[in-house]
């Protein structure tokens, strides 16, 4: 079953305060941080219990009635992983996803993974919400630039994402132009010496989901091995990982999620920006439904590993953010 990627309710785990009022959640902002000293725990209980819309009406009205700007307050009061993660909450969502794509292209090296997993996860309307986001941001085109930042293959499949052409919410599937993708994917790359990369591209990124669950099943048939284990003998680096994500997000959305959240705290060190992103993105989607898949796959409960895996503020706004683990 491909997954719908909407706003799934019961997967929301950040739903908000229900008698909202900004005024005084600004005043108690204010008040965290006037003077020596911040009080972290109070600006904890204020934004990580607020939705995103709710924590704009709060900066509005701190601008209102202090004459400050809360990120930039936030910024110079906080540091280190809590600040960005507080950061990350005040953004918009899409403009917070267009600043993430940014900040992997700014610099030296490119960190491909944040792109590959930005855009092979979002709907059509999402990336284009996202690109609008980047162009008043940054007043810059995002395709130009990830042409700019990337090439060969990786560029292609990233500017064939982009397009967001995998939406299809009929459901329709031709069962005769699947088992024709398999078979034109097998002779790309199995059936040949060297592999046809553009066949590859061409079918995971322009087909509905529902449409590559049929191909995916007819392929293993064709070929007696997965599309997963192909990609990985027939490709590597950033474009294997591209079109694993692809694959991924095809079949379970929420499994990718929780993967990828896995492997942001396992094993030495943590990747805080993944960690970061993919907890303040899903929130308010269906971060729910990923920590349920999190603990069928692994065993543990996303907020027990959080609590080995973090520590002082940071944990406690993550935990907050989780919610609670069954």
């Amino acid at each position: 079953m491909a997954w719908d990627w909407g706003v799934e309710q019961e997967g929301v785990s950040v739903k908000g305060s229900p008698h909202f009022n900004p005024d005084p959640d600004a005043e108690t902002l204010y008040k965290a941080m006037k003077g020596i000293g911040t009080n972290e725990q109070a600006i904890i209980d204020v934004l990580t219990k607020r939705s995103n819309a709710q924590r704009q009406q709060i900066a509005k009205s701190f601008k209102a009635q202090f004459g400050k700007d809360l990120i930039e307050t936030l910024k110079s009061e906080l540091s280190g992983k809590f600040e960005r993660l507080i950061i990350a909450l005040m953004y918009p969502p899409y403009r917070y996803e267009a600043k993430e794509l940014y900040d992997a292209m700014k610099g030296i090296g490119t960190k491909e993974g944040v792109i590959i997993e930005i855009l092979a996860s979002r709907t059509k309307n999402q990336l284009q919400e996202i690109m609008k986001a980047y162009e008043e941001d940054y007043g810059s085109n995002l395709e130009e630039d990830i042409k700019a930042d990337t090439s060969g293959y990786l560029e292609r499949i990233l500017v064939c994402l982009l397009q967001g052409s995998r939406d299809d919410l009929s459901g329709y599937v031709d069962p005769g132009l699947a088992l024709q993708d398999a078979q034109d994917l097998y002779a790309a790359g199995e059936k040949i010496c060297g592999t046809d990369e553009m066949k590859f591209i061409t079918i995971l990124c322009t087909r509905s989901a529902t449409h590559l669950m049929r191909v995916f099943e007819e392929y293993e048939k064709i070929a007696n091995k997965s599309i997963e284990d192909s990609i990985k003998s027939e490709t590597h680096g950033s474009l294997e990982e591209a079109m694993l994500t692809v694959v991924k997000c095809t079949r379970n959305l929420h499994s990718y999620f929780a993967e990828r959240l896995y492997y942001a705290m396992k094993g030495a060190g943590t990747l805080d920006g993944t960690l970061i992103r993919n907890i303040v993105s899903r929130s308010e989607i269906d971060l729910n439904l990923i920590k349920n898949q999190f603990k069928k796959m692994y065993g543990k409960t996303l907020s027990s590993m959080i609590m080995e895996d973090t520590s002082g503020d940071y944990k406690n706004a993550l935990l907050n953010l989780v919610g609670s683990d069954l």
